[in-house]
C-alpha cells in the first residue's frame, strides 16, 4: 500500500496528526438511511439480514456511497458471538435483542472452535466490501466486547445489568471463566475478520459506565487484554479501537492497561481526559449523537469546539454512540462537510 493510498484512519492510528481528521459514525449503517430500510425489509428477521453477505455487504456500503466517510464498519451485530455459541438469540421488533437461557458454560465452551466457523458470513461480507471500496477508505471489523456481550447473555436482553453485575460479585469464578470464553471465541472471531480484509478492528464495550475501579480492571480490562494477547499471538497486527463507554475517569486506567491504538471517547468524556490519552495513542469520539439529530449552530459549533480541543493530536472525529434512527441526513451532511470540506 502506497502511503498515498493509505487510509487517513490508519495514518491517525499509527500516532499522525492530520490538518483533517478522518470521520466516521457508529452505526453509520442503518436506519436513518432509506436505502437500509427498503433492504432490511426484505430479510426474514435481522439476525439473517446479518449473515447474509450479499445483503450486509450492500448495507455496510450504503453511507459510503451517499457520505464522504473516511471509513466503513461492516454491518453485523455484537450479539452475533452468543448465537454461535449456542445461546439462543433474536429481536423483537420495537424491543431489541432477547437470549435465550444461559447454556451451560462448559456447552459453551465446547462451541468456542464451531463458532468461527457459524460466523463466516461476516468475513464474506467484509471481503465483498474490501472489493468495492476505495483503497483511501479503511475498513474496520468489530466484536462486542467479553463484559457487555456476557451482560445480555445473562440478562436475557437489554437492562440495567444489575443481575450481570450481582452475578459478577456472587459468582466471580464463573464470571471470570464466561468472559474468558467470551474472549477466546472473539480472538478467532476477529483474526478471521482481519484475514477477510478489515484494517482495523473494533473492540465495543457499551456497558463500561457505573463500575467501581476494581471491578473495571477485572471485567473490563482483563478481558480486553486477553483479546489483544490472542491475537497477537496469531500474528494479527491490525491496529484496534477500544470503546469502555461510559468509563469516564476510568478512561485513562484503560489507555494506560490495554494496548489498544486507540481509545473511543463516550458523549460525557471530559476534554482533559481525551487530551491526557492522546499523549501516548490516537483518540475518537464524542459528538452527542442527540446533538447530530437537534443539528443547528450548536452542532457546527460543537464540531469546532471538539476539533479546537482534540485537533493538536491524533484524533478521529466520530459520535460517542451509534447515530440515532430518526436523524436527519442532512445534520451527517453537515458534519462532513465541516470537517472534510465535501
Amino acid at each position: 500500500m502506497s502511503e498515498h493510498s493509505k487510509p487517513d484512519l490508519l495514518k491517525v492510528l499509527s500516532g499522525e496528526t492530520l490538518k483533517r481528521p478522518p470521520v466516521w459514525f457508529m452505526r453509520q449503517a442503518g436506519r436513518y438511511l432509506p436505502e437500509y430500510r427498503a433492504l432490511r425489509a426484505t430479510a426474514p428477521d435481522f439476525i439473517s439480514f446479518c449473515l447474509n453477505p450479499e445483503m450486509a455487504a450492500e448495507a455496510t456500503l450504503q453511507p459510503m456511497r451517499r457520505l464522504p466517510f473516511s471509513a466503513s464498519i461492516v454491518f453485523a451485530d455484537i450479539l452475533l458471538i452468543p448465537g454461535a455459541l449456542g445461546q439462543k438469540v433474536w429481536f423483537e421488533a420495537g424491543e431489541g435483542p432477547k437470549l435465550g437461557e444461559l447454556p451451560s458454560l462448559d456447552a459453551l465452551e465446547g462451541e468456542i472452535e464451531a463458532s468461527t466457523f457459524k460466523l463466516t458470513p461476516v468475513g464474506q461480507t467484509l471481503s465483498l466490501v474490501r472489493a468495492a471500496l476505495e483503497p483511501e477508505r479503511a475498513l474496520i471489523g468489530f466484536a462486542g466486547a467479553p463484559w457487555t456481550v456476557a451482560s445480555y447473555m445473562i440478562e436475557g436482553g437489554s437492562s440495567d445489568r444489575s443481575k450481570a453485575r450481582t452475578f459478577a460479585y456472587e459468582r466471580p469464578e464463573d464470571m471470570d471463566r464466561l468472559l474468558d470464553i467470551v474472549a477466546r471465541a472473539s480472538v478467532r472471531y476477529l483474526a478471521m475478520q482481519a484475514e477477510a480484509g478489515a484494517q482495523v478492528l473494533k473492540l465495543f464495550e457499551s456497558w463500561a459506565e457505573g463500575l467501581p475501579e476494581d471491578l473495571f480492571e477485572r471485567i473490563v480490562c482483563k478481558p480486553h487484554r486477553t483479546i489483544i494477547k490472542g491475537l497477537r499471538d496469531l500474528g494479527v497486527d491490525t491496529p484496534i479501537i477500544g470503546f469502555p463507554r461510559g468509563a469516564s475517569s476510568m478512561a485513562q486506567h484503560y489507555a494506560d492497561t490495554v494496548d489498544v491504538q486507540s481509545v473511543a471517547l463516550d458523549t460525557a468524556c471530559p476534554a482533559h481526559v481525551g487530551q491526557a490519552i492522546q499523549k501516548t495513542k490516537a483518540i475518537q469520539g464524542a459528538l452527542d449523537p442527540l446533538l447530530l439529530r437537534a443539528g443547528g449552530p450548536a452542532l457546527d459549533r460543537r464540531v469546532e469546539q471538539l476539533l479546537d480541543q482534540w485537533g493538536d493530536g491524533p484524533y478521529i472525529l466520530n459520535l460517542g454512540h451509534g447515530i440515532l434512527p430518526d436523524t436527519p441526513i442532512a445534520h451527517v451532511e453537515q458534519v462532513l462537510k465541516r470537517v472534510t470540506g465535501q
